[in-house]
């Protein structure tokens, strides 16, 4: 099993910056997600980096967001760049291993207009 501790988030004003991590306890050899969830809204899948470092991003982050991952670290990070009120969620980390799916337990980001 692994666990994930998502940190990083916090209020910043519309155009600012905040880097999420996702710290592992042990190695994860896997593709990583981060995913949000916005009050009443379902959880939506925001970036993706497989282990070779390839990424994916939804449409309404391409260009603003990054996904990174330091493997000797066992470290995933999300930086948020040009933040807008509409990013205002709970951002989880995620992977899936031969063991199971793993959640962090998400860490807030809000954006003030």
């Amino acid at each position: 099993q692994v666990q994930l501790v998502e940190s990083g988030g916090g209020l910043v004003q519309a155009g600012g910056s905040l880097r999420l991590s996702c710290a592992a306890s042990g190695s994860i050899y896997s593709t990583m997600r981060w995913y949000r969830q916005a009050p009443g809204k379902q959880r939506e899948l925001v970036a993706t980096v497989t282990t070779g470092g390839s990424t994916n991003y939804a449409d309404s982050v391409k260009g603003r967001f990054t996904i990174s991952r330091d493997n000797k670290k066992n470290t995933v990070y999300l930086q948020m760049n040009s933040l807008k009120p509409e990013d205002t969620a709970v951002y989880y980390c995620n992977t899936y291993l031969l063991s199971g799916q793993y959640w962090g337990q998400g860490t807030q980001v809000t954006v003030s207009s």
